[in-house]
Parts: structure tokens; C-alpha cells; sequence
């Protein structure tokens, strides 16, 4: 790159070199080592921390540097009114407000715009706090669909991941625990899913008693609708003063949550009851206590949008300012000393929605569906074929396993499955009966033939066998009501329709039922080809890090618009390009 300050300015003549037409962006993406259309290019990443020098230069060209987004930008004005780009060196000094050479009255700078590096997305409050390279979460799926390579996989990318312990039991998540301990290097943080389980509220305490046991530092609290007594637990009991005299806090609960309402408990103090129970059981010290008191159980809360699985299905950009108000007013009230950190989850399938996210106001972004579909996930091979072919309309609401006499809902895939349709199907059955032998001979043919594949006497047998182990008063409770015998005999369809998904039952393959929101068929498009297309290409870290160097160029796109640029339209889109990661003084290895 040239000494010089700048190295392109559109000026009164209305022309840059090359003869191209003042006020349009014009060019490639131009980053060191990418192609024109950047679809095969390796991309070097390098990130940086304020005032460092740079990891390396190259040369930049007016002509197709203009969304270089690692290179300050100075936007001026000519006389004429005009605006133009031009380029700044990095290392350049001081840059004056008047440029000779623009017109009559030369041309005034209007705006630098500074670098921009996927780390400095959200804010570096997550960042340092957590000890990770970027701001973005690999979201916990259930049953183990977010792997403990996947959590591997991200950490060694300088992301976060959280296990998908939910609708696991102990044992196995102590194996994951164990495993992405082995693969992790030093001190990149990671974490487990801690799933609320009002019904079976001993299933919580064991899982809590497990991650306190292995020192788990961090869970991703899901479908909680109130505080329970587990997870105030795991919050108050990595509380500590410190020499200083300050509040160390050594268990982070990441809360995921969709309503406001929900919200709102997770970033106030627990109950003085609750919290006065806990230590009177001994299951948390009284300085404990005193100290969760003061603090909330959350510092990092998830605005969960329109996602796959549990959600209510509201849009982010309405959802998340509602909650950022309320955690003003919350860190104001009770005068909280540390900030309340927020993510926003949901929706997030494109380079756009990421910034938008950003822009919006989100500390860090928690992706989810579009994770399912990497190579890492626990889904099946068969499953995510199906998630790589799927439009961000294939997808519905279908009766959740976990929520079924509720009549809860989950958002899954709906393109080559029948299990939404089935699933609403038996819900029906099971509003308008009061047990299998209140079923009508047609329907009772049907969950016969094409969902149980056995008598529903045989379904029924095998689904009280597998509850006389794990839930007996349930299974003697249900012997006596055949509405409930019927409800638990459903939700073992559900529950298996999940495994099969994940197993790759070819005899099943009609009955998957594969959580997903519209993210996953925009991510689709955006793939489309590109190498991300093919499923095997789908690694988590090549998704995380293409959706946050296109977050970059987007927010680089919207900074240019502000300063009165005209950005050509093609410009809006950055196609997913293999990328890897370069590391400089300043930024953990």
C-alpha cells in the first residue's frame, strides 16, 4: 500500500482512476487473497487489537478495495456536493479536512470510517469477560445434537459452544463433560444445557449436582417460565468476595428466553424465601445467599426469536428492545455494579441478520438451526440432507414431546417428514378421546399402521416398561387412566421420532422430527452455490465465521450509506468463502 493518506478520491472532475462514475462503490470485495466472485478464495483473517500495528499488508486498488472492511475508509464531499470514497493507510497521519484538487472549493473529509474485524462485532464486554475471540455462540441442542466435538470444534475457533444435554441423563453428559475436556485447549470457554423439568424437578437436581461436581462453569439455561430452586443453586454457589472485596462470580447462567416476563426474573435477585430455603438445606452457604441477594442469576440473557424447536415465534426486531429497556430498568433499580450482557438468537441464517443482530444492540449472537446441519452435529447424515435442501418455509409448529397435555408446540422441518403432520394429527386424537379404546376403529387403524407399527396394547406395554424404570409412580398412576396411558404413549412417538432423526432409521425416515426455524432455508439461499452448499462442507466453524466476515462487510455497506455513499447492490451480498483464521499479538491462540 502506498505512504501516502489517500490512495483514491472521486473529486469535481466526477470520475476515479479507471474512468468510473463518482457517488457508486465500485469493485470486489478485495480481501488479501480473494477472488473475484469469493467463492473459492482462502480468505486470512487476522485480527487486531486497537492501535496495534497490522499482522501483515497488501496491496489495495480504489477499484475493488472499497469494502475492504480490515481498511479505513475517508469519505469526502466535493464542492459540487459529490461524495466519494478513498482509502486511508492505516499507519497514515492526521488527516486534513480540506483535500486540494476537488473543484473550485477542493472537497471536505466527511467521515473516516475505522476497520472493521469479526472479534469487534457486539461489544468486547462478552468477549473479555468470557475469555472468546468473537462474540457468537454455537447454541446447546437437545439430545446431544450439539456434540461434544461441536463444542470442541467451536472453541478451537474462538466461539463458545454449550453441550445439548437436554434429554440426557447424567452419566452420558459426564461422558461429553469428560470429552470436550480432553479436547479443549487451555482456557476457552464452553458450557452445558440445563433444561427446566417442572415435572421431574429431581432430573434438575441431578444435573445440577453433576456440573457442580465437574466444575462446569457455564450453562445455557432453556424453557424455564419461572426460577427454580436448581438454578438459583447453580448461580449463588460460584459466588465469592474476593481480596479486592469485589463479587467474583465462578458459575455464569446463560438464560434463553422469548418473554419478558420470563426475563425479567433471571436478571433480578431471587426471592429472599427461595434463597433462605436453599441455605437452610445447606445447599448454599449464607454468604452465598446474601451475595445472590444482591445480584441477578443471569449476566448473559439469550432473546430468543423465531428459532427451531421451543419458541414463540416472535421477530427480533420487536422482541429484543423490548427486553433491552427492561434490563435498563432492572440494572437501575437494583443498582447493579456489573452489566447485564444480552444475545440475540433466532432467525440468524445470513451475514444480514448477524449484523442486524449487532445492530440491534446484541452483545453476542447464538446461532442454532444452521449448526444442526454441520458435519459436527449429532443429526444423522440423512437428517441433514434434509436440512440442506429445505426453504425457509419448509418448516411448522408441531406438539412438543416434553409439553403434549398442554398442548405445547415445537417449530421442526416439514419438507420430507411427515412427523409435523402425524404429531398434530395424534394430538387431535388424544383431545377428542378418552383412551385407546375410546379411538375410533379408522384412527385406531391408522396409529396402528402408520405410527406405532405394533397394536397400540404393545405400544402401550413398551412405553409403561420403559416409565416403570425410570418414573415408577407415573406408570402406576397411568394404569389407572387410560387418558394419561394414552398421552405418555404419544409423547414416546415424539421422543423416538427425535432419535430416529438422529440415528438415520431408514424405516423411520417418514417419522423424523428435526427441530428447525426459517433461518436454516435462508442460510440455504445465501449458500447456494457456493462450497457450503454441500453438506459436507458444513463444518461449524466455516458457518460461524463466514456469517460473521459477512456481518462485517454489511455493517461496512450500512456505514458507507450513512456517510451518502451509493452502494451498488451487488455489493450487499458476501459469498461464503473458505476461511482461516489468522492470530496476532493481542488475541488469545
Amino acid at each position: 500500500m502506498s505512504e501516502q493518506a489517500i490512495t483514491a478520491l472521486v473529486n469535481g472532475s466526477n470520475h476515479v482512476a479507471g474512468g468510473r462514475a463518482a457517488g457508486t462503490v465500485i469493485g470486489g470485495l478485495g480481501r488479501a487473497g480473494a477472488n473475484g466472485n469469493g467463492s473459492t478464495a482462502v480468505v486470512q483473517v487476522v485480527g487486531r487489537e486497537a492501535g496495534e500495528a497490522p499482522a501483515a499488508e497488501g496491496s489495495h486498488q480504489a477499484d475493488n478495495n472499497v469494502l475492504d472492511v480490515r481498511v479505513p475508509v475517508a469519505v469526502y464531499a466535493s464542492s459540487a456536493g459529490r461524495h466519494a470514497v478513498g482509502l486511508v493507510h492505516q499507519t497514515s497521519p492526521e488527516l486534513s479536512r480540506s483535500v486540494p484538487g476537488g473543484g473550485d472549493g477542493g472537497s471536505s473529509l466527511v467521515a473516516v470510517l475505522p476497520p472493521i474485524y469479526p472479534e469487534w462485532l457486539g461489544t468486547r464486554r462478552f468477549t473479555t469477560h468470557h475469555n472468546c475471540r468473537f462474540p457468537y455462540v454455537v447454541g446447546a441442542m437437545a439430545k446431544g445434537i450439539t456434540t461434544a466435538p461441536m463444542v470442541s470444534e467451536a472453541a478451537s475457533h474462538g466461539l463458545m459452544g454449550f453441550f445439548g444435554a437436554a434429554g440426557l441423563r447424567p452419566p452420558v453428559v459426564a461422558d461429553a463433560i469428560n470429552e470436550i475436556r480432553a479436547n479443549i485447549t487451555g482456557d476457552a470457554p464452553w458450557g452445558s444445557n440445563l433444561i427446566h423439568s417442572p415435572n421431574r424437578p429431581e432430573r434438575e437436581r441431578e444435573m445440577v449436582d453433576l456440573y457442580l461436581e465437574q466444575s462446569v462453569a457455564r450453562v445455557s439455561a432453556s424453557a424455564f417460565m419461572d426460577l427454580s430452586p436448581e438454578i438459583v443453586r447453580y448461580s449463588a454457589h460460584g459466588l465469592t468476595v474476593v481480596s479486592s472485596g469485589n463479587v467474583d462470580r465462578t458459575t455464569h447462567v446463560f438464560a434463553k428466553i422469548s418473554r419478558p416476563e420470563v426475563a425479567g426474573k433471571f436478571m433480578a435477585p431471587p426471592s429472599a424465601d427461595l434463597l433462605r430455603e436453599l441455605a437452610a438445606a445447606g445447599r448454599i452457604s449464607s454468604q452465598q445467599a446474601e451475595l445472590q441477594s444482591k445480584l441477578p442469576i443471569s449476566e448473559d440473557v439469550t432473546v430468543e426469536a423465531d428459532s427451531g424447536g421451543h419458541t414463540d415465534n416472535r421477530p427480533l426486531p420487536a422482541l429484543f428492545p423490548i427486553i433491552a429497556s427492561l434490563r435498563n430498568r432492572l440494572v437501575d433499580t437494583h443498582r447493579y455494579e456489573r452489566p447485564i450482557r444480552l444475545g440475540a438468537a433466532g432467525g440468524l441464517g445470513t451475514p444480514q441478520a448477524v449484523a442486524a443482530a449487532f445492530q440491534l444492540g446484541a452483545d453476542y449472537v447464538l446461532t442454532g438451526s444452521v449448526n444442526q446441519a454441520a458435519i459436527e452435529s449429532g443429526l444423522s447424515d440423512e437428517g441433514r440432507a434434509l436440512l440442506a435442501g429445505c426453504d425457509f418455509s419448509d418448516v411448522m409448529m408441531a406438539p412438543a414431546a416434553d409439553m403434549f397435555e398442554r398442548g405445547g408446540k415445537v417449530q421442526v422441518l416439514k419438507k420430507g417428514t411427515m412427523f409435523p403432520i402425524k404429531a398434530q394429527r395424534l394430538y387431535e386424537i388424544y383431545r377428542r378421546n378418552a383412551g385407546f379404546e375410546a379411538v375410533p376403529v379408522k384412527e385406531r387403524a391408522w396409529l396402528e399402521g402408520q405410527v406405532f407399527m405394533e397394536t397400540c396394547e404393545e405400544a402401550w406395554a413398551q412405553t409403561r416398561a420403559y416409565h416403570a424404570t425410570s418414573n415408577p409412580p407415573l406408570a402406576v398412576k397411568a394404569d389407572g387412566d387410560p387418558k394419561l396411558q394414552m398421552a405418555l404413549t404419544f409423547r414416546r412417538y415424539l421422543f423416538m421420532a427425535a432419535r430416529w432423526a438422529c440415528e438415520g432409521r431408514d424405516d423411520r425416515s417418514a417419522d423424523y422430527q428435526i427441530w428447525c426455524g426459517p433461518a436454516m432455508g435462508s442460510f440455504n439461499a445465501w449458500a447456494r452455490n457456493s462450497f457450503l452448499e454441500e453438506p459436507e462442507n458444513r463444518t461449524v466453524g466455516q458457518i460461524a465465521l463466514n456469517l460473521l466476515e459477512g456481518a462485517c462487510v454489511a455493517t461496512r455497506v450500512q456505514q458507507l450509506r450513512l456517510s451518502g455513499i451509493d452502494v451498488a447492490d451487488h455489493h450487499h451480498a458476501f459469498a461464503p468463502t473458505r476461511i482461516t483464521l489468522g492470530w496476532t499479538k493481542g488475541l488469545r491462540q
